[in-house]
């Protein structure tokens, strides 16, 4: 086999080769010649320092090589190409992305496929859908639905070169297993790289995940929004769930809702009794429309029962030939199955690897590829899903609900991270504006990018509550009340009540790390709750808030708002915002000042109201 070398990474700051070792070559003798094919010596160097790389160079001599060695960047890697079975032995063409093609690799004894297994630790992996002889790297939504496979199995290396390769899959599982190598790991071995500034960090991020750049610190010219006096908080205090005789009473004779936002209010304030959630949360969710008659939800229920089991017979009724041919269907399937056996079993509803709600799970989510076949299924979706089936009871209702929650969430789990990125910038602009001095904290320990926080976004808080807790925060965030990502202050509300002990106790990056992924099934919901409307309240009445601020909590219209937070405002200058949750005639109001608001006015639906991120 000719010599081969790969440079992994997008800034060459890791060497991989495949080289025989000197000293096996020496005493291995006949029995190496016999199996040379299916060795080689993993050499991984790992450092924030470039080296120098050529593509495609076989003509490169370095290090006393063979004039047939070549190297490339991994980055740079299109496809791989195999021979065809029964024809001859295994060979390998790597073609780059600027369509060079690389001289052969033959493997006279067959075991080419080492080598891939080899490469898929740094890469990922999928079979052209025109040529299955063609493997193609980074392909669609492969890269996605490795969310949550066991990165700790594999050397601490090869965890930090997924971190790098692909953010999404690493973090949500691998983060949660944390131990203190990680960090020594992402420093690398040269003790220059130990003392590495915050920024240095944060441009390692930005190539992780393009377009996350959350500033590092404050420059001339910047809108600054830490000097800011937001007032006094309020203390919150939450309402027992709404119960099912409330309910009743907000029905009229033909099955209509009335006064609907004193019904979410309420939600908003106590959550729902569980006899209560079956029917509620199709309102909540968008399945039924809240001015519907009794009448009408019956008609809809049947013409959503007749779709959605069109749509289950298309994916019951292929056959195993022909999903062989249908390879994205092929690793839904999979993936499904994967995801599925995963389930929290501690509720009883998913109990036993034969139960009934497992089954439906699988069914449900491989019906929803059909509804939505570009997304298809993301390894996570499992997670949004398992709640929705356990109250709903019903394979239809949960499907719908489903659709609709995923109609919030699609961003979370496109290819691009898009809705991921903007929702972990957004984080950080409202923490900075909370506690300047914590954020100035988190990132001297390279954490100002909230990193940490990315499991909480992408699968809102299913990991980090008991199953019945989330119950109650899904719907009580499912409200759209008091303002737009309301869930972003959850994040700020738990984070805050963190700040002392990792401040106190100089927590850094791994420590920062493991205690955060600790507090999984520890926080207390009704207590976040509370903290968060807390804050909510207290930007609400603040006469200064800034522009980014307001259009991030959906306040564009105030006319407070400064571009420039250094710039007093009169004091008297009234402060236009939508009302909120609390500005009710029903229900006392706690405000910033400590006054009593009685106003009845009413927060306007948005437009977008079911979008949790800006498009």
């Amino acid at each position: 086999m000719a010599a081969a070398g790969v440079v992994s990474g997008k800034d060459s700051s890791s060497v991989v080769e495949w080289t025989q070792a000197p000293k096996e070559r020496a005493h291995r003798g006949a029995e190496h010649l016999n199996s040379y094919e299916a060795e080689w010596d993993m050499v991984n160097t790992v450092s924030f320092k470039k080296k120098p790389h050529t593509n495609g160079d076989a003509s490169s001599h370095r290090n006393g090589k063979s004039k047939w060695s070549f190297q490339f960047s991994l980055t740079d890697l299109k496809s791989i190409k195999q021979n065809r079975e029964g024809m001859g032995w295994s060979y390998l063409v790597f073609c780059l992305k600027d369509d060079v093609v690389l001289p052969a690799l033959h493997f006279h004894q067959g075991e080419s496929k080492l080598l891939i297994e080899s490469l898929e630790k740094y890469v990922m992996l999928c079979d052209s859908p025109q040529d299955k002889r063609i493997l193609l790297v980074n392909c669609q939504n492969k890269s996605l639905s490795q969310s949550f496979e066991n990165l700790l199995d594999e050397p601490a290396y090869g965890l930090i070169q997924k971190i790098k390769k692909d953010p999404y899959t690493a973090t949500m599982v691998g983060f949660s297993k944390v131990t203190n190598y990680i960090f020594d790991s992402l420093r690398g071995s040269d003790p220059s790289t130990h003392q590495r500034p915050p920024s240095e960090m944060a441009d390692f991020l930005s190539d992780a995940i393009p377009g996350l750049k959350i500033n590092q610190q404050e420059e001339p010219g910047f809108e600054v929004i830490t000097r800011i006096d937001l007032g006094e908080r309020p203390v919150v205090q939450r309402r027992e769930p709404v119960s099912l005789e409330e309910w009743t009473k907000n029905v009229d004779s033909e099955g209509r809702i009335l006064n609907v936002d004193n019904m979410k209010q309420m939600i908003f304030r106590g959550g729902l009794s569980h006899a209560l959630r079956k029917q509620a949360w199709k309102f909540l969710l968008g399945y039924f429309p809240w001015d519907s008659t009794k009448e009408e939800r019956a008609q809809l229920q049947k013409q959503k029962t007749d779709e959605y089991f069109r749509m289950k017979l298309q994916w019951k009724s292929v056959s195993e030939e022909q999903e062989k041919r249908n390879s994205r269907l092929r690793d839904y399937r999979s993936l499904i199955e994967k995801d599925v056996n995963r389930t929290d079993r501690t509720n009883k509803f998913y109990e036993g690897q034969d139960n009934p709600g497992l089954i439906l799970l699988h069914d449900i989510l491989m019906t929803y590829c059909m509804y939505d076949f570009d997304l298809g299924y993301v390894q996570g979706m499992s997670d949004l899903l398992s709640p929705l089936l356990y109250v709903m009871e019903n394979e239809v209702d949960a499907f719908w609900c489903f659709a609709a929650y995923m109609d919030q969430m699609h961003h979370n789990f496109e290819e691009q991270m898009q809705g991921m990125k903007t929702q972990l910038i957004q984080l950080s602009t409202l923490l900075r504006l909370l506690d300047s001095g914590f954020c100035s904290y988190l990132e001297s320990q390279d954490s100002g990018y909230l990193y940490f926080c990315f499991r909480w976004l992408l699968i809102r808080f299913k990991r980090e509550f008991s199953f019945l807790d989330i119950l109650r925060l899904w719907e009580v965030m499912w409200t759209e009340l008091p303002c737009k990502n309301f869930h972003l202050l959850l994040c700020c509300a738990i984070l805050e009540s963190e700040k002392q002990q990792i401040m106190e106790k100089h927590y850094g990056f791994n420590e920062i790390l493991k205690h955060i992924n600790e507090l999984s099934m520890k926080i207390d919901v009704e207590d976040i709750l509370c903290k968060a409307e807390a804050i909510s309240l207290q930007m609400v009445k603040c006469k200064e808030l800034p522009q980014a601020v307001c259009e991030i909590l959906g306040l564009q219209d105030s006319e407070s708002a400064t571009p420039d937070s250094d710039v007093g405002e009169d004091e008297n200058a009234s402060l236009s915002r939508p009302a909120s949750a609390f500005q009710s005639n029903t229900l006392p109001t706690l405000a910033a000042c400590g006054a009593r608001d009685d106003s009845p006015t009413q927060m306007p639906a948005s437009p977008n109201a079911k979008r949790l991120t800006p498009s």
